[in-house]
């Protein structure tokens, strides 16, 4: 077995098609003579690499690649069926609980929010039965960390389907699958792409029964990556090892200068020993990810900062080449109540920093630029 690196810088080893180095696109919707492939809803030769790299990477038999994270998550959900209850963490991304409020709810499908951090409450949860868990670490955007395999062994105990959000470590710093996970979810349009250039997401699991459901949902709904954006995605993948080292070591700069701002009041980044996380995430990951949240001392300090700098621009999303600033409360959780907010930390004085691949001195200036401090 390869190591992560070369595991990305390869894929399986070649592509099959005249000994080209990087994949065609299959740029078709439909295909001749009724074989293995024959119209893209179903099936396409571009998106099947993309499928079967991404597999790999995640240790793995079978992966499914959507339009985009959110279709992810909606491939997931829809392995549930009316009258069943899921355990979801309280602490999440808005688009996830809006789908799950908003759109399955409606069909009696009950999603109870829990801190996956207390395996306690988690377990008296799931004595009173669950069909699903479901659980992001670190969280978006408070990085709270799961511990995997405990919460993996209470869902073996209590026959539960286990499903992570895995977009912020990625497969090259965690692999939930290795932890008890029966699902593992992604919004490719972060690392995986890295490039702000492209919708995707994808599903891995190792369960045939799973992964058969998930072939019918794919197909039926008509959610699946297009070829082009398979393309994207795994031109993207080529240099994931480099960059999410390269994001990791901003991230750990940014942070210790964060830590240092008179206006910054906390700095939650699992790679900081002081993070309430960070001895399991040594222990269940290879990495800690390149998204820093922070809180400052005044919602009109929060209000400055979303200006932005030279180099740090204010806008959602995370996990491309560059260093982006986004304000949870009006932005990604803007969906999620008030009451529920609060109770998890996300004020009118939080922000979230997705640091990019500029120089890390660059970075700093900027961040003391923001903070009134540079230029």
């Amino acid at each position: 077995m390869f190591d992560k690196e070369t595991q990305c810088i390869i894929g399986e080893g070649g592509n099959g098609y005249e000994a080209s180095i990087s994949p065609p696109i299959f740029q078709t919707s439909t295909f001749e003579g009724g074989g293995e492939y024959s119209y893209t809803r179903l099936s396409n030769p571009t998106r099947a690499l993309l499928e079967r790299e991404l597999a790999e990477l995640e240790g793995g038999k079978y992966a499914f690649a959507f339009s985009s994270g959110l279709a992810a998550v909606n491939g997931v959900f829809s392995l549930l069926k009316s009258g069943d209850r899921v355990l979801i963490s309280d602490d999440l991304y808005g688009g996830t609980y809006r789908m799950a409020r908003n759109i399955f709810a409606k069909y009696k499908i009950g999603f109870e929010f829990v801190d996956m951090s207390d395996t306690e409450l988690l377990e008296a949860r799931l004595k009173d039965g669950a069909a699903m868990v479901f659980a992001e670490s670190p969280t978006n955007p408070m990085m709270k960390v799961a511990p995997l395999r405990e919460i993996g062994l209470l869902c073996r105990r209590y026959s539960t389907v286990f499903a992570v959000d895995n977009t912020f470590l990625t497969p090259y710093f965690q692999n939930p699958l290795d932890l008890g996970a029966d699902l593992v979810l992604h919004s490719a349009t972060k690392y995986l792409s890295g490039h702000h250039d492209v919708l995707a997401g994808a599903v891995v699991t190792n369960r045939a029964a799973i992964a058969e459901k998930l072939k019918l949902i794919s197909m039926t709904l008509g959610n699946a990556l297009a070829p082009f954006e398979s393309w994207l995605v795994l031109r993207g993948i080529r240099t994931l090892a480099l960059r999410m080292e390269k994001h990791q070591r901003n991230a750990f700069a940014a942070a210790e200068l964060l830590k240092r701002m008179p206006k910054v009041e906390s700095v939650i980044y699992p790679g900081l020993p002081e993070h309430d996380g960070h001895g399991l995430m040594n222990d269940q990951a290879r990495g800690y990810g390149g998204v820093v949240t922070f809180s400052v001392d005044s919602a009109e300090t929060a209000k400055s900062l979303i200006r932005g700098g030279r180099i740090i621009k204010f806008a959602e999303s995370l996990g491309g080449f560059r260093s982006l600033i986004t304000y949870p409360l009006t932005q990604t959780h803007a969906s999620i109540p008030q009451e529920m907010r609060e109770r998890i930390g996300i004020t009118d004085r939080l922000l979230r920093l997705s640091v990019g691949l500029e120089s890390e001195r660059d970075i700093a200036e900027d961040l003391e630029f923001m903070f009134g401090c540079g230029y």
